[in-house]
């Protein structure tokens, strides 16, 4: 990597105090030890989980305080380093004072005294600090809204929104001393299933996977034309499962695959917006895909084994229509074979073999059922173990310090972001504002599960100007996945319905809500009477209505689906302007105008819109193999043909008319309940277009080298 890449890279990367060498060697110590903190208690400790979040909280706290000063230009403040060991010492106090003062305070019947005052209103401002020097202003006025709406404003508000407020006390008491503020649900999430996995990934490139991926794709896809840009689109993918960034995948892959995507041919903003989009896309990859996979399995308790199985088909289909993109580009712009790698992939794949060990191990003990951390856990041993197979990465001490010390940084700023997110998730559940916010979007959405979608991209859209993915993903889903899986879960009941085969126990609930329209059960009806039915039936005995009318199973996968389309769409902030960090760090690289860059990846990663909507009308999510695989296959025809009509381009130029015919195709490749004849006689229908303008494109070709020639 050059100088003046790296020096501009840096805009990218939060100010650091380097001029003080002492505070380095003291985090790398300190993050040495909070790694074997928590490994211990994922593994072995019978700790109180209080104990533990609040011990995960100091500890990264420490970390964040010492490493980012309060502004950049107190970066070399000797007063400034002061105030923020003192921050970093009262962290710590914090943490101690809860096993010393909890049972005191519980013996007092929750009566608040001085110093519990002090110390909960302590942690809350260092996190809320902490979160503004490494996330900026968005977030800590979230939480200071929230806070201030329970205690204070809520009950001023009027309408839905009126919340009658709790006493201060009875806030901080939640906030901090119990299990359901800073130290709750979401914290939990951080210190086991998060911390681990990124502590797995800080091994993995300390062991040198990242340039054993890399070389994979260079390897896979560098002999062939537009290969550079299908190294991106390889390299991202895998990458991006094991950094749990995009910003970071962007930036480790993308300073070898846009330079040579440059070299190749392409156009310097079209190489920066496919390595923007591919690397969005790595935390959309099982079997990591970044800390969205654990959360969600922590929300809707189904196993992780299985949301990552469901999750392949649709990264697919992503990850394939960014590299259309690339081949459309590579024709158009008339880009040349650039060979990156003399060595064959199967040299390349059984040179690193020893790579692959840690993967699988993760894998195998996933699928044979132990849990996400135990399996990281023993994962991260494998790396070592894989890595003295090596020639150049052999682990030994150092090494592992190194990678511990790493992965405690790599986690800090993610760490004290869920912890203050924790604070908003408590006022959402303590207000019921979440289930207000689900029955304002169904109210809007008004039973249309399209217009539904849409408008929770829209806030997505909007949480991530000012969020992270993974923040954006825990509030949205908190606030709306109720009201999309309410709907996805409805609309196969009003199917049941209309078909009049809705199962005899399901009868019973329709029996006691609307006992006159019990005969209209046993036939068809129609779609307007089936959501009368609906209708009738008490809030309380809906969900029990569903499990027996859909069974548990399809239950559990329309609450797995509404999770899937929110942690989509969050993704579209990290390629959306005006806030595209992803974007901007890949425009960078290519020197190339930021935000014209973002919306080129924008458009490049159209994926994201469209595979939630086939996991919301399809069967693309579902457990049924052969139908996701049908689904899958011919979604990925059907992508094709869209990025056609919306290039004007396949192997040649395209007029208007056979674009127009390129977006029936599609659409009649991704819509629901078109039989499988339609569909075979839509792709032939792609394959005669893809080759005709192939030919044609040859045509042209030929006739203006004649007539060069004859010139």
């Amino acid at each position: 990597m050059s100088d003046s890449i790296q020096q501009e890279l840096q805009k990218f990367e939060l100010p650091t105090r380097t001029d003080f060498p002492w505070v380095g060697k003291v985090i790398t110590a300190f993050g040495v030890v909070l790694s074997l903190l928590h490994i211990w208690f994922n593994t072995l400790s019978t700790l109180p989980e209080l104990w533990i979040s609040a011990t995960h909280f100091a500890g990264f706290a420490v970390i964040c305080a010492l490493w980012y000063p309060a502004h950049i230009s107190l970066k070399k403040s000797k007063i400034a380093l002061a105030v923020d060991i003192v921050i970093a010492i009262a962290a710590l106090a914090c943490l101690i004072y809860i096993p010393f003062a909890e049972d005191a305070l519980y013996e007092r019947g929750v009566k608040f005294i001085a110093s519990d005052w002090f110390f909960a209103i302590l942690a809350i401002a260092i996190v809320i600090e902490l979160i503004r020097r490494t996330m900026g202003w968005f977030i800590p006025m979230l939480i200071l809204v929230c806070l201030s709406y329970v205690v204070l404003w809520g009950q001023w508000a009027s309408g839905i929104f009126h919340f009658p407020g709790l006493s201060l006390e009875t806030l901080l008491y939640r906030s901090f001393y119990s299990s359901e503020g800073m130290f709750g649900s979401i914290s939990r999430i951080s210190w086991t299933f998060v911390f681990m996995f990124i502590l797995f990934g800080a091994f993995l490139v300390r062991s040198g996977v990242g340039d054993y991926i890399i070389d994979v794709a260079r390897a896979a896809a560098g002999k062939i034309i537009g290969g550079p840009g299908f190294i991106a689109v390889i390299g991202s993918g895998l990458m991006g499962s094991v950094s749990g960034s995009s910003v970071a995948n962007t930036v480790s892959t993308g300073v070898i695959s846009i330079p040579l995507m440059q070299k190749a041919g392409f156009p310097p903003r079209f190489a920066a917006g496919v390595e923007a989009a591919a690397s969005t896309g790595g935390q959309l990859m099982p079997p990591v895909m970044g800390a969205g996979a654990f959360i969600m399995a922590s929300y809707t308790q189904i196993p992780y084994v299985d949301i990552i199985a469901v999750s392949f088909i649709p990264a697919l289909i992503y990850f394939l229509s960014v590299a259309f993109f690339v081949r459309i580009e590579a024709k158009r712009s008339g880009v040349q074979k650039v060979t990156t790698s003399s060595e064959s992939l199967l040299k390349v794949l059984l040179s690193g073999w020893h790579n692959l060990i840690p993967l699988a191990v993760l894998v195998t003990l996933l699928v044979q059922g132990f849990t996400p951390t135990y399996a990281a856990g023993l994962s991260i041993i494998s790396v070592v173990v894989a890595s003295w197979f090596s020639k150049n990465h052999k682990m030994g001490p150092k090494a592992i310090i190194e990678a511990l010390s790493q992965g405690a940084k790599n986690m800090a700023t993610t760490a004290v972001l869920l912890v203050g997110i924790g604070l908003v998730i408590n006022v959402i559940s303590t207000t019921g504002i979440g289930n207000t916010f689900s029955l304002m979007i169904d109210g809007w959405a008004n039973g249309d599960l399209f217009i539904m979608i849409v408008l929770i991209a829209l806030a997505s859209l909007v949480l991530g100007m000012g969020l992270p993915v993974t923040a954006a993903y825990i509030v949205l889903g908190t606030l709306s996945a109720p009201a999309l899986y309410k709907l996805l879960a409805e609309n196969q009941l009003l199917e049941l319905l209309v078909a009049g085969q809705l199962p005899e126990q399901a009868k019973a609930i329709f029996m006691l809500a609307a006992p006159d329209k019990l005969a209209l059960l046993n036939a068809p009806m129609s779609l307007e009477t089936a959501k009368e039915m609906v209708a009738v039936v008490p809030a309380d005995f809906m969900e029990t209505l569903l499990e027996q009318s859909l069974g548990l199973e399809a239950v559990g996968l329309a609450l797995l689906s509404a999770h899937l389309i929110i942690f989509w769409l969050s993704q579209d902030s990290n390629v959306t302007p005006p806030v595209c960090l992803t974007a901007f760090a890949a425009a960078t690289i290519a020197k190339t105008p930021p935000m014209r860059t973002g919306l080129m990846a924008w458009k490049i990663a159209k994926g994201l819109y469209l595979v939630p909507l086939l996991i919301a009308y399809t069967g693309l999510v579902s457990w049924d193999v052969s139908s996701v695989l049908v689904t899958g296959v011919f979604a990925i025809i059907g992508t094709y043909a869209f990025i056609g009509a919306i290039e004007g381009y396949l192997e040649g130029e395209l007029n208007v008319l056979l674009r127009i015919m390129l977006v029936a195709i599609g659409i009649a490749l991704v819509w629901p309940d078109v039989s499988i004849w339609i569909r075979l006689a839509c792709s032939a229908a792609f394959v005669a277009i893809f080759v005709y303008s192939g030919r044609q494109s040859q045509l042209a070709n030929v006739s203006a080298s004649t007539n060069k020639v004859a010139s």
